[in-house]
């Protein structure tokens, strides 16, 4: 019984440690962003998501005997590899969208309300019942991240910006569904990435010819931003957040996203783009003690 028990808590450390590592290349993201901001948002996709799926393609050869001994239906099939592709298209690209055509700092804070939305359906879905627990420590985290962006809010509201607000709120939609979907599939989707990511990429290239963007070969600065992009934050982030919500306590996993928008201003901050500001120690504590009372139930 011991023996389980180390198990069982070696897998949660496991799960913790890639989930802080997910966070902290998704932090980086609005810095990647800011420096190829000259390139349209579903060109700037399709490079991320390419780049992404050849950063995480030694995965796809991990976990094939395992993948061996499962049989899909075919609902799962088409879930995988035809809903899972829409949705990391739509967290990506309405992301990047949103930037475009709402301030940074708010617009990803928009987006970062997708571990309520995950840690509630996860919640319900599992157990037809939200844990109060559950829903404090949520609330809890999420002011520490909203307390960055109502300065901005109360000074100039969101009137200007709706629609890049709206699609901040798809891109952070998707990636509830994204996270919840990846833990209740029968195999891990880390494997599969690689086709997946290919596929969105080529989703992402047909929504920017569309859109009627012409197609410039970006410099080399916003370029290797772009590749970074799908290096860390839609790369090797997403293989990590695919163990975490596998091996990881699921509401302390789902939390801990909420330190992303506090460390991304911490970046900016370093970065020298932002002014510090007394806001950002406090909201990292209500983050983490968020995290804390959401994990204080832990369902699985």
């Amino acid at each position: 019984m011991r023996i389980l028990d180390t198990s069982i808590r070696m897998q949660n450390v496991l799960g913790i440690a890639a989930a802080l590592f997910a966070v902290l290349l998704w932090a980086s993201a609005p810095l990647l962003v800011e420096a190829a901001r000259s390139i349209p948002p579903f060109q700037l996709a399709t490079i991320a998501l390419t780049s992404g799926a050849l950063t995480v393609l030694p995965m796809s050869f991990r976990g094939r005997s395992a993948r061996g001994q499962v049989t899909l239906s075919w609902q799962w099939n088409l879930v995988i590899f035809g809903l899972v592709p829409l949705l990391v298209l739509g967290a990506v690209g309405a992301y990047l969208a949103g930037l475009a055509l709402a301030p940074t700092a708010e617009a990803s804070l928009i987006t970062y309300t997708w571990p309520v939305m995950f840690i509630l359906i996860s919640q319900w879905a599992f157990h037809r019942r939200i844990a109060l627990p559950v829903i404090a420590g949520s609330l809890i985290a999420f002011s520490g991240a909203a307390l960055l962006l109502a300065p901005e809010a109360l000074n100039h509201g969101f009137s200007g910006n709706l629609t890049g607000y709206g699609l901040a709120l798809l891109a952070g939609g998707c990636w509830a569904l994204y996270s919840w979907i990846s833990q209740t599939t029968p195999v891990a989707i880390a494997p599969v990435m690689p086709g997946l990511f290919v596929l969105a990429g080529a989703g992402a290239a047909a929504a920017d010819t569309l859109s009627g963007t012409a197609t410039v070969l970006p410099s080399g600065t916003a370029l290797a931003a772009g590749v970074g992009l799908g290096l860390g934050p839609y790369g090797l982030a997403m293989v990590a957040w695919d163990l975490a919500l596998r091996r990881g306590p699921t509401a302390l996993v789902g939390s801990l996203a909420y330190a992303v928008p506090v460390l991304a201003a911490l970046f900016l901050v370093l970065a020298g783009i932002a002014a510090p500001d007394w806001r950002l120690p406090l909201a990292a504590v209500l983050v983490v003690l968020g995290s804390l009372v959401a994990a204080s139930r832990r369902h699985h």
